[in-house]
């Protein structure tokens, strides 16, 4: 295969919103972006657009899809929204703190810090049932992509290590340790060679506006 037919996926993670900036807990939760948020998005969209995706699939909350648009309207190219790309549902931890979490479940908050996998909030969702949908929405979305196409992934902090490992074939443990944090309105960018997806760039940004330090709850 040559390098001018090797498909690629960008993943996009949204702009900032208020909750990402007082590290609440936002899971499906539909934010909107902040003031820095919206301007983060204004300044990614041309620096994605110069990897030339030809498309842009997004999740339907809405800071992922202001955030698509933002690239959408930089280039001229069609956008569709894809709820399987939602962020993680954070159950009964959604609108709370660590802090807040932690008095309240303390038990499910030490299970998530020690790395076991269990449904966020009691009634939310695992990663592992991130990794599931987001892998049914890849495969759809790959198997739609023509040779040496380019699509960008618009998605949230939590499913976007989901969408590259799901890529990558990575375990989620492995996933986490390896990847890091992706923070607000970073791009990664992965490339399909001759024996599967490789990550090219991780934690990418347009180098414009000022990010959230760390990595702020899903």
């Amino acid at each position: 295969m040559s390098s001018t037919a090797q498909r690629r996926i960008i993943i996009l993670r949204h702009g900032e919103t208020d909750h990402n900036a007082a590290g609440i807990w936002q899971g499906q939760l539909d934010t909107e972006l902040s003031e820095r948020g919206l301007a983060q998005a204004k300044a990614c969209g041309p620096a994605v657009m110069a990897l030339g995706p030809s498309r842009i699939v997004s999740s339907d909350l809405r800071r992922a899809a202001v955030t698509a648009q933002a690239v959408a309207r930089a280039g001229g190219i069609p956008l569709s929204l894809d709820p399987r790309f939602r962020e993680i549902h954070a159950g009964q931890w959604q609108g709370m703190d660590n802090t807040e979490v932690s008095a309240r479940f303390p038990e499910e908050r030490a299970a998530v810090l020690r790395g076991e996998d269990i449904k966020r909030g009691v009634d939310g969702e695992s990663m592992g049932d991130v990794l599931m949908r987001v892998r049914e929405g890849l495969d759809d979305l790959v198997a739609s992509m023509a040779p040496g196409e380019c699509v960008v992934v618009s998605t949230h902090g939590a499913a976007a290590r989901a969408v590259a490992a799901a890529l990558l074939d990575l375990d989620l443990a492995l996933a986490w340790r390896i990847l890091g944090s992706f923070g607000n309105c970073h791009w990664a960018e992965l490339e399909q060679g001759n024996h599967g997806w490789r990550l090219v760039t991780w934690n990418v940004s347009a180098g414009l506006v000022e990010t959230v330090e760390g990595s702020p709850p899903p």
